[in-house]
């Protein structure tokens, strides 16, 4: 069985930069993010988009992370109206508006390379007559089923409490009126299931399973349309999850708490381990019980993970090994570095890419610096990449870290894996960036594209450096 492919959404962390939010979301072992196009993260009707687009999917590529584009965005069609205008919208302008957002995601989702784009009814404004909104929604939804069938991107219309289609009743017949495209999936959230489904919320993941291409989840309470963090409602999450696993449901499974973003690292961090918890193998759950007990314990486990979990889970179960870790941190960098150094190159990756989880906390700090150090001299380019993660973006001292991100370059490592690039470059690594530049020109070979972004976005900084 494949293990769940967890995801985060962007608008549970709005106070970040999209770039530093990507990090977050990566650097804590998330498999992907639900993007939602807004003014603060991704403006849809910004210029330049095209560009953006390129940087923000190579960006996605180096951190590992798969996508899936969200449509709701709060005020991104008007100002004053949340939401508005929808398809719906008892003007013609108000619903072609709205269609034509729907179609610039599709093409949005199209250069993400994105696994589906997510979108809802709406809601009837007051007196319309629910036949004739049901029309206009069948009508808009023909139209973007067509833009996505000329892209090859999946659709994921989602049933919202309160909206005119509210559930998976409401889904089926509309998909029906439609004529039961294939584009025209459906993305089940399931704190929604809790809140107004007739079945427990496992039960309508096998309805929607023939149907399924994009999941949200967190908790709620029956009939309280309220977003909770896991463990603050009543939602039971083990048999929801394994529900999707049989089904062989290979999408993303995405946190939707759009209004935790004043706590957005710690809400992140606290729900990823909700989610292993509550997905974790039976001989996961024993192992981590039992590196708690006897941290001696983790040298033989720790070997063991990807041959009990499965290839794909194995790196999530080794981090879940090294959370359980107790001890200080000099404790627990011991053991990292013994883990480390006897460890074939899956089992240092897993070290590496859990540094940020063990520091969140402090449960590290700068210990563990002399492994990243011990991966930045190979010439493994999978090690090199693990190595520059947002725990040396935060511990690593500047003259090193200029010295990390240059080998990147040498190497060929995407800059677009870095984490901390934007906040930590400085002149004298511009310097660097120019002098190879100007090197690779000389001998007549091509400049990195993502070099030759790095020096256009700091160029125009010191050309503004005055402002």
């Amino acid at each position: 069985m494949t293990a769940p492919r967890f995801g985060y959404g962007t608008n549970g962390l709005g106070d970040h930069r999209l770039d530093e939010a990507l990090e977050v979301i990566a650097g804590l072992g998330y498999s992907g993010v639900a993007l939602t196009l807004d003014r603060g993260h991704l403006d849809p009707y910004s210029a330049g988009l095209s560009r953006r687009l390129a940087r923000i999917r190579r960006r996605l590529t180096a951190l590992g992370l798969g996508v899936v584009v969200e449509t709701g965005g709060r005020y991104v069609l008007d100002p004053w109206r949340k939401h508005a205008p929808t398809l719906l919208d008892g003007e013609p302008e108000g619903r072609a508006r709205r269609l034509g957002f729907l179609r610039r995601a599709v093409g949005i989702a199209a250069d993400l390379e994105a696994e589906a784009v997510s979108f809802w009814s709406g809601t009837p404004e007051p007196g319309t007559d629910h036949d004739e909104a049901f029309k206009h929604l069948t009508e808009g939804c023909a139209t973007v089923v067509e833009t996505a069938g000329l892209v090859g991107v999946r659709l994921g219309f989602e049933p919202e409490p309160g909206m005119l289609v509210a559930d998976l009743d409401g889904y089926e017949r509309l998909r029906h009126a439609l004529g039961n495209p294939e584009a025209f999936g459906l993305t089940l959230d399931i704190g929604h299931c809790q809140c107004l489904e007739p079945f427990p919320p496992d039960e309508c993941v096998r309805r929607a399973a023939p149907w399924l291409v994009n999941v949200q989840i967190e908790d709620m309470r029956r009939g309280v349309h309220e977003h909770l963090e896991f463990g603050e409602g009543e939602i039971d999450f083990p048999p929801v999850l394994a529900a999707l696993t049989e089904a062989g449901y290979r999408g993303l499974v995405s946190v939707e708490l759009p209004r935790h973003g004043h706590s957005g690292p710690a809400t992140a961090a606290r729900s990823l381990d909700a989610l292993r918890a509550a997905s974790a193998l039976p001989w996961t759950t024993e192992a981590v019980q039992r590196v708690k007990a006897d941290p001696t314990a983790l040298s033989t486990l720790f070997p063991l993970a990807a041959r009990h979990a499965g290839a794909d889970a194995g790196p999530a179960v080794r981090a879940q090994l090294l959370q359980a870790l107790p001890g200080s941190a000099p404790e627990r960098a011991a053991v990292l570095e013994e883990l480390y150094q006897r460890g074939d190159t899956a089992e240092r990756l897993a070290v590496l890419r859990a540094l940020p989880l063990l520091d969140r906390d402090g449960g590290v700090g700068a210990a563990a610096l002399p492994l990243v150090a011990d991966a930045l001299r190979t010439n493994d380019v999978r090690l090199v990449t693990a190595a520059v993660g947002p725990y040396t973006a935060r511990h690593l001292d500047q003259p090193a870290w200029r010295q990390a991100v240059l080998k990147c370059v040498f190497m060929g490592v995407p800059l677009y894996a870095v984490a901390g690039l934007t906040r930590r470059t400085d002149p004298e690594l511009v310097r660097m960036f120019h002098a190879f530049a100007a090197e690779r020109l000389a001998a007549g070979r091509p400049v990195p594209d993502d070099l030759l972004t790095q020096l256009d976005l700091h160029d125009t900084e010191e050309r503004h450096a005055h402002l």
